[in-house]
């Protein structure tokens, strides 16, 4: 007597409960390294501002997210990978960059980290898919 396995998840469920798995990764990778930190900080020798974050946050957001989009490359199409962590890590960024900018520059800087997120999580995400598609002949 053959036994035949039944996924608990079918049809477009695994790629919903992916997607939404996908999302509170990359919030919870904004909210972890940069969504705690706002103020700017001043140079008292020469009178330079720079912030609100550090370069270790940012380089550590970049390698989380990348991580990230490794792993939704594997078990996800990179169509649906790209503009999910896009969205995701934009909205809250562009949340908190508008309520403390009086310039309106926070849009520009938004459209900036939606397209970077678009494409860095892209070509992470394809690249992983080929990866496996290759290793696993599928």
């Amino acid at each position: 007597m053959a036994t035949h396995f039944r996924p608990v998840l079918s049809g477009a469920q695994p790629t919903l409960l992916g997607s939404l798995l996908l999302a509170v990764a990359t919030v919870g990778t904004w909210l972890a390294w940069l969504g705690w930190n706002t103020g700017y900080q001043i140079d008292p020798e020469t009178g330079a501002v720079s912030g609100p974050y550090a370069v270790w946050q940012v380089a550590g957001s970049v390698l989380t997210l990348a991580v990230i989009a490794a792993a939704g490359g594997w078990w996800l199409s990179p169509w649906l990978v790209a503009p999910v962590m896009a969205v995701a890590f934009t909205v809250p960024w562009a949340v908190q960059a508008a309520s403390t900018d009086g310039s309106g520059l926070w849009a520009v800087g938004a459209t900036l980290v939606l397209t970077g997120t678009a494409a860095g999580s892209g070509v992470v995400s394809l690249g992983t898919h080929l990866l496996r598609r290759r290793l696993t002949g599928s």
